[in-house]
């Protein structure tokens, strides 16, 4: 099973009440990387790879999502949809991730966490994935949260 995973407003909160928490470890130094690495909690990461999923950026952050922030979350190097710069179903609203989630997964089953997905995505991947998929939205102010885990482990055990 696939896991696409966006990280700004899901790894890194924005919005909500400040300051935001910075994070300390062995790769503090490595904000100078991006300054807003030590917003992202680093046990992200090993409750990410405690999903039993194949992790996939599904990110803007492209390369940098390997460079800076995996080693951050003490993760490997992880694939990385690449965008397209096809335009055409935006005319039908939906997120201009959805169509090339969707393609990538390639009848697979997968879960997408991000914080701008809505119904007119789950409606469209719905009628054109044939397999299992859960888009699920995480608040933008808070990233991954508790509840949000708890959501992801029932859907992939199926409970869901």
């Amino acid at each position: 099973m696939l896991l696409f995973l966006d990280v700004d407003g899901t790894l890194l909160p924005f919005g909500g009440p400040g300051p935001y928490p910075e994070y300390d470890g062995p790769l503090a130094d490595a904000s100078a990387l991006h300054p807003l690495l030590t917003r992202v909690d680093p046990a992200l990461g090993p409750r990410l790879a405690g999903l039993g999923c194949e992790l996939v950026w599904a990110t803007t952050w492209m390369d940098e999502a390997n460079t800076s922030l995996a080693p951050w979350l003490g993760l490997p190097p992880l694939p990385s949809v690449d965008w397209p710069d096809d335009d055409e179903l935006r005319a039908e609203r939906l997120h201009w991730k959805t169509a090339p989630l969707t393609a990538w997964a390639a009848g697979r089953p997968f879960v997408w966490v991000d914080d701008e997905m809505g119904d007119t995505d789950r409606a469209w991947v719905a009628a054109h994935h044939p397999g299992r998929a859960l888009l699920h939205h995480v608040d933008h102010r808070t990233g991954l949260t508790d509840t949000d885990f708890g959501v992801l482990r029932r859907w992939i055990s199926g409970a869901g």
